[in-house]
């Protein structure tokens, strides 16, 4: 699980609602591991941005530390700056959300133990009339490449498919949800062909580019990325729990 802390500019003060956050997360009662990194957006010199995100991660921790029992550890307190951000700050929503403290929650394993997220129904299975607004729904064979955004060719016949019903549905709605494996030291994994650190996103909106070549208009389409949240397997411990990691979903938002 992950869960991020957002500042104002130039700030790394908490606000109420911030503060409020971190208080549930102390809450937890099993035996965990936090994992803190603080974020920036670019404005101001690379080293203004590496103190700032550091002092946002340190104010954080000693919060945290005030709150949290035996149970929970703290560990990896590292100021990131503006080297892994999440978007392209081009504008202010954008460069909000690059402004901001992730926290990863973890549990410990037994070896060889895994769980399994919450499994979807096929967008292909069934009948739009059955649909409902706002459920999610799987894309079944459409996973991608390693560090890529690139999808695998199991794919390429779900996604036809996939065209084929906004195609014949011209009032239907959807986003498209990208995900990752493995990468749990970042919010989000690096694309290696654009060498940026959105690979969900990349993933979701390589669909989306994909779908407007076909005829469908770009406003009928919303890409997303989830970075390495609800996994469909975790931890991964084989190639194919990678590969089912690597993946995107839909959300159905209007029919």
């Amino acid at each position: 699980m992950i869960q991020s802390i957002y500042f104002a500019h130039g700030s790394y003060e908490l606000d109420k609602q911030s503060e409020k956050k971190l208080d549930s997360l102390a809450q937890l009662k099993n035996n965990l591991k936090f994992r803190i990194f603080g974020n920036c957006d670019s404005v101001g010199s690379i080293n203004y941005n590496r103190i700032l995100s550091e002092n946002r991660a340190n104010t954080v921790s000693k919060y945290l530390k005030t709150k949290i029992t035996d149970n929970i550890k703290l560990e990896n307190i590292v100021g990131l700056g503006e080297e892994k951000q999440i978007n392209d700050n081009s504008s202010e929503e954008l460069r909000g959300k690059n402004r901001r403290v992730d926290i990863f929650i973890d549990r410990e394993f037994a070896e060889g133990e895994k769980i399994s997220g919450k499994t979807f129904p096929s967008f292909l299975g069934l009948k739009v009339s059955e649909m409902k607004v706002q459920n999610t729904y799987s894309l079944p064979n459409v996973n991608f490449i390693g560090g890529r955004h690139i999808w695998l060719s199991s794919g390429n016949e779900t996604l036809f498919q996939l065209f084929k019903i906004l195609r014949d549905n011209p009032a239907m709605e959807v986003e498209l949800q990208g995900h990752i494996c493995c990468d749990y030291d970042n919010f989000d994994g690096k694309d290696l062909d654009l060498n940026t650190f959105n690979l969900s996103y990349t993933r979701a909106s390589a669909i989306k580019e994909f779908l407007q070549k076909q005829g469908i208009e770009s406003s009928r389409i919303k890409a997303s990325g989830q970075g390495h949240l609800d996994p469909v397997v975790y931890p991964e411990q084989t190639e194919v729990d990678r590969t089912k990691n690597r993946r995107v979903v839909i959300v159905l938002l209007k029919k």
